[in-house]
């Protein structure tokens, strides 16, 4: 079974650890695992068996989801302040602690006033912690951000030589349009239009497998790690970004393939058709 986790609570008025039993708080996830449920009774001991004391489960909880954490499958198990310091056998002593601010105090300040009192403690701020903690999640971003660049690359090449390819299969009919009077520019605004219908077509699509993807990703990894995290987020912004893409590489592909082909005289066009 995965390790226990013990997480603390808030330091409450409470009974002491002599008396009467431990009232604790149980993961979701822990509670799922072992059948446990509120009100049963589990017996807590330290790690050399020194004092064992019953406990109550009083509540369930679903801590929030942290992506720094999700990988060690570890369950919480909250206490009491008082009764964990305790059932260790630890009195008065904490590994950390958090403290929230009111609204407008400087972070920067509240530590440097706090270090000059609080001794054999080690101050940060939650920003600087949060960076630090994040540089894991930094790298892979930049990493992500590189392939999808190279896959836009590698699309725009393929997306060009398809479009080519289209417009090369229309010559018949660019000559036949040229024949009858059609200017260059008309001939090349269709072309361009068409292009830019295949693009706007393709992009829904695109965007459409992209969803059913991202909703496929995030229901197996919830299921796997039993997490409420979100795995694969498909923005507004996102969608936005990727169909204004997709439109402008189909235009250009467009523009470039039909410019090549109405700037020969109809009869080339006519010659190399037949």
């Amino acid at each position: 079974m995965s390790r226990l986790l013990l997480c603390l609570l808030c330091c409450l008025p409470v009974a002491s650890l002599s008396a009467q039993q431990l009232e604790i708080a149980i993961e979701r996830r822990l509670a799922e695992a072992s059948g446990l449920g509120v009100g049963d009774t589990l017996s807590l001991s330290t790690p050399n068996d020194a004092v064992r004391k019953p406990a109550v489960v009083t509540a369930i909880i679903e801590p929030r989801a942290d992506p720094a954490t999700i990988l060690r499958k570890e369950y919480r198990v909250r206490f009491h302040l008082a009764d964990l310091a305790a059932l260790l056998g630890e009195p008065d002593r904490i590994d950390r602690a958090g403290l929230l601010l009111q609204p407008g105090v400087d972070p920067s300040l509240a530590a440097e006033r706090l270090g000059r009192t609080a001794f054999g403690y080690t101050l940060h701020e939650t920003a600087a912690l949060a960076n630090t903690s994040s540089t894991t999640f930094l790298v892979v971003s930049r990493f992500h951000r590189a392939i999808a660049i190279i896959s836009v690359l590698a699309s725009a090449i393929f997306l060009l030589c398809l479009m080519l390819l289209k417009v090369e299969a229309r010559r018949q009919d660019v000559a036949m349009l040229r024949f009858i009077g059609i200017s260059r520019r008309t001939v090349f605004v269709a072309l361009v239009l068409e292009a830019a219908v295949v693009a706007a077509v393709g992009g829904v699509l695109g965007i459409g497998i992209a969803a059913v993807a991202s909703a496929a990703v995030n229901a197996f990894y919830r299921e796997t790690f039993a997490t409420t995290l979100v795995f694969s987020l498909l923005t507004w912004e996102t969608i936005a970004q990727a169909a204004l893409l997709g439109l402008v590489l189909g235009l250009g592909a467009g523009a470039l393939a039909a410019w090549r082909l109405v700037r020969l005289p109809p009869l080339t066009l006519w010659g190399r058709a037949g």
